[in-house]
């Protein structure tokens, strides 16, 4: 498993997916090496180490936007081909370039090509171009493409005309995990509004603020999340807070605080829009938090009928103030999200992993 932060899972999506889909594979059976990031100390050597049965392989970074990624993978895939793995997945096609090498070891490569990079603000003209340039080459150098969202799919087929494997994330199930975290800062269940996210322009958050702000809410917003790299962004969304009552509660690592904060949520508030599935969403809809999601397809394509939608501030502030008006009633539309959730099981994506990787093989 090569091309991202690695595990534990303290980031993103790709991160979640490799832990979850990564010691299924292990109890089936299999070695799985995953290929972790040290970007704080680009001057220190190899790490090992195990994580639920598996293999992590540490190397450092260069810490800088453009160049972490793919300084990271380049020393990952050198060291791959000295071991010759059965099957290299990549994640994130942006690493493509770097595909010739596994190739050239004869080993298969499957990649996981996320979402529309290239359409993340953060990335000037000249990264977006690159970003562009990386889907093709994934194409022509992966022996498989694996894709996350139908609308993933669809762009795929429609723009090079290739097939994709469609493996979507699993949605955690939370049942009742508790209130007892919730008093460490001051909340009670369902008596607030939640943001999950990094601090990235395309994740909205500074939009969700904004619409929580315009509506006569009286539950506070609570926001978790942050970003490197993103200065900027996030002293746009300090200032919107800073105007009533918005709770900025920074990076949450603590998965059992997280878990009872998504759980005992009025509403979700989901801001992404470029991605494919996003994990944060499954697992607001895995606790039956009522969601309000961007107007995405992507979004769509999971919540279906059990979301609310905005892509302005005006409509979320309507979302809110209906929420607000009739509690019950929106915690029973997240009850119900949960019954709609069969096709995101952990269990079934790491079977599809499974005979992906022995087709790869054969």
């Amino acid at each position: 498993m090569i091309g991202t932060r690695g595990v534990p899972a303290r980031y993103g999506g790709f991160e979640t997916c490799i832990e979850e889909v990564g010691y299924r594979l292990v109890k089936l059976g299999h070695e799985v090496t995953v290929y972790c990031r040290r970007a704080e100390d680009p001057d220190a050597g190899e790490g090992f180490g195990e994580y639920q049965g598996m293999r992590l392989v540490t190397l450092p970074a260069l810490r800088r936007k453009s160049l972490e990624t793919l300084s990271h993978t380049a020393l990952s895939v050198l060291h791959a081909v000295k071991h010759r793995p059965d099957v290299a997945f990549v994640f994130n096609a942006a690493n493509a370039p770097l595909l010739p090498i596994l190739r050239a070891r004869r080993i298969p490569v499957v990649t996981h090509v996320d979402g529309l990079e290239w359409k993340r603000a953060k990335w000037g003209a000249l990264g977006r171009r690159y970003y562009r340039g990386a889907e093709a080459l994934a194409v022509r150098w992966s022996d498989a493409l694996i894709a996350d969202a139908v609308g993933i799919q669809d762009y795929y087929s429609r723009r090079f005309g290739v097939p994709t494997d469609y493996i979507p994330y699993g949605a955690p199930i939370l049942g009742n995990p508790g209130t007892e975290r919730l008093t460490e800062l001051g909340l009670t269940s369902r008596d607030y509004h939640l943001v999950v996210a990094r601090f990235e322009p395309e994740n909205h958050v500074d939009l969700a603020v904004e619409g929580y702000l315009e509506s006569g809410a009286e539950r506070p917003l609570i926001v978790v999340g942050a970003a490197p790299y993103a200065d900027k962004y996030t002293a746009r969304i300090k200032a919107l807070a800073a105007r009533g009552n918005v709770r900025l509660l920074g990076a949450v690592w603590d998965q059992d605080l997280l878990d009872q904060l998504y759980a005992n949520a009025l509403t979700y508030i989901h801001g992404h829009s470029v991605g494919g599935t996003n994990p944060s969403l499954l697992r607001a809809m895995g606790a039956g938090a009522a969601t309000s999601a961007f107007d995405v397809s992507f979004n769509r394509e999971v919540l279906g009928e059990h979301g609310r939608y905005f892509t302005r501030p005006s409509e979320l502030a309507e979302l809110c103030d209906a929420a607000e008006a009739d509690p019950a009633a929106t915690t029973d539309r997240g009850r119900d999200q949960i019954a709609s959730l069969g096709r995101y099981e952990w269990d079934g994506v790491a079977e599809k992993y499974e005979q992906l990787a022995l087709r790869m093989t054969r």
